[in-house]
């Protein structure tokens, strides 16, 4: 229903206050679950993208989704720089919106910025299928990559377990470094900055891949038996490893096909659905089971589901409501009579 004060703007800072971590992790687990049940309709194609590389490195990416169960509808776009050395993704500074709408009328409800729930969101719907998939009792966690997903990652893992040591790495020593220090006061945990990555994930009873890098980053020899590597972009784990994991676990086949590192992964021979478990739905909705034994190593990679930032949009745009929290915003005027006419509306 739409509110006759306007269209609610839910700017970055009020996000913070109104979605938490673990407000993230039950809704993306209640999407998978609506995916499981075929309540979700996305757009047709599934991502529009505008990229423009000489001269701009710009690019725009738009998607859609309307989630029948709750009912919401809502489209998100985000326009950001990658010219192959810097990426703003995860930045603060690039567009990142969504609009939500009234799915039985079509008329406005809310603009909400995302750069909180979608930075979460990266972590969350990875990371929850570790209910399934993670070890009995991790003692070691591994980052590799301590930008916004690593962050967030640690956030929601720590929201699971109690680990005895984590380690990290960065591009830079100075940046683990600070990194270290911070957690290592906030968790009481010890977190320890390595040199390489090889450091990190060798011996890690869970590690998590979430750098901007194009390259291949993490390789399968160094996964100990009984451990779980979380992937969150590209080609974090080095693809001739895949079909040597004991389960591969997604978020979406179709979604990551659209992904070029991972549709060249599939096309070149070095893996295939046929060698995938399941997607994460399937393990929500118990139609696929996860670890079955202690010893199993088991990857688990997400794209991003847009289903699931249009659930955060709305459960940020209904929690902004009842605080009294965001901005209104006019709406263009009158109702459906004005509508097509040209006409300016006097109320």
């Amino acid at each position: 229903m739409t509110d006759s004060r306007g269209v609610l703007f839910v700017p970055y800072q009020d996000t913070l206050a109104l979605l938490s971590v673990e407000d993230a992790l039950r809704i993306c687990e209640e999407v998978y679950g609506m995916h499981a049940r075929g309540s979700v309709v996305l757009s047709s194609p599934a991502s529009f993208k505008l990229d423009v590389a000489e001269g701009f490195n710009n690019h725009w990416h738009v998607k859609s989704a309307l989630l029948k169960d709750i009912p919401t509808t809502g489209v998100r776009l985000y326009n950001y720089y990658d010219d192959g050395v810097r990426n703003t993704v995860g930045n603060l500074g690039c567009t990142r919106y969504i609009a939500l709408s009234d799915p039985h009328s079509g008329e406005p409800l809310a603009i909400i910025d995302e750069h909180w729930s979608y930075a979460i969101r990266s972590a969350a719907a990875a990371v929850l299928a570790c209910k399934w998939m993670g070890p009995r009792n991790p003692k070691i966690l591994g980052l590799v990559g301590i930008g916004t997903m690593g962050t967030n990652s640690l956030r929601c893992l720590c929201t699971m377990y109690r680990f005895e040591e984590i380690r990290c790495t960065s591009r830079r020593p100075e940046t683990r470094a600070a990194f270290a220090r911070k957690w290592s006061q906030a968790l009481g945990t010890a977190v320890v900055p390595k040199d390489s990555i090889e450091e990190v994930v060798r011996g890690a009873d869970i590690a998590v891949g979430g750098t901007t890098s194009s390259d291949v980053v993490s390789r399968e020899p160094w996964l100990k038996p009984g451990s779980t590597f979380i992937s969150l972009a590209r080609r974090e784990l080095d693809p001739a490893g895949w079909s040597k994991m004991d389960k591969v676990v997604i978020d979406s086949w179709d979604f990551n096909m659209l992904q070029g590192e991972f549709k060249r992964m599939i096309e070149s021979g070095q893996f295939s659905r046929a060698q995938l478990h399941g997607e994460i739905h399937e393990l929500v909705s118990g139609a696929k089971k996860g670890r079955e034994r202690d010893d199993e190593r088991i990857l688990i990679h997400t794209t991003g589901l847009v289903s699931q930032d249009i659930a955060l949009a709305h459960f940020l745009y209904r929690n902004a409501l009842d605080k009294g929290l965001g901005t209104w915003l006019p709406r263009a005027g009158g109702a459906a009579r004005m509508a097509g006419t040209g006409e300016r509306s006097t109320r």
